[in-house]
């Protein structure tokens, strides 16, 4: 096994974080293009970005703060942390289901405006999520202190 330091951990636990985040964003803008295209001066494109974004603001708030503090003080009470430890095993499994459903459904959504809309608010709003509670992993940012709640 490969030790690795609980820095370490939560460093690489704020890139797949951010990266989880600007590969959503750019795929949400990905679909807005492709929207637009499709059905040129439609509000509806960008209201589904702004939904997305909104929903995204109050996931990032109330939920995935709290995954990320949750995941934070679990590397923190870690005795002999191991390089995979960064999540729990469960999220790599969920992380490449999720992977794999994104891209299925991008693919199905092609040529269909009603699909790539709830595509463009489904990504905009984890993106949102994600790059909005990456601010999590500087609070208290002490190597291996616990995280607090707000």
């Amino acid at each position: 096994m490969t030790v690795a330091s609980k820095n370490t951990l939560r460093t690489i636990a704020a890139v797949v974080w951010l990266s989880g985040g600007v590969v959503l964003l750019l795929k949400g803008i990905t679909l807005f293009v492709q929207a637009v295209k499709l059905n040129p001066g439609q509000s509806w494109t960008w209201l589904a970005v702004a939904t997305g974004l909104l929903i995204g603001a109050v996931k990032a708030k109330f939920l995935f703060g709290g995954f990320c503090r949750k995941n934070l003080n679990r590397i923190a009470a870690l005795d002999n942390p191991q390089l995979w430890q960064a999540y729990r095993p469960v999220f790599y499994l969920f992380l490449m289901a999720m992977i794999l459903l994104g891209a299925t459904l991008s693919k199905m959504a092609i040529g269909n405006y009603p699909a790539l809309l709830a595509l463009i608010v489904l990504d905009f709003s984890i993106a949102a999520a994600l790059l909005g509670s990456f601010r999590e992993f500087f609070r208290n940012s002490q190597p291996g202190a616990p995280q607090q709640s707000n």
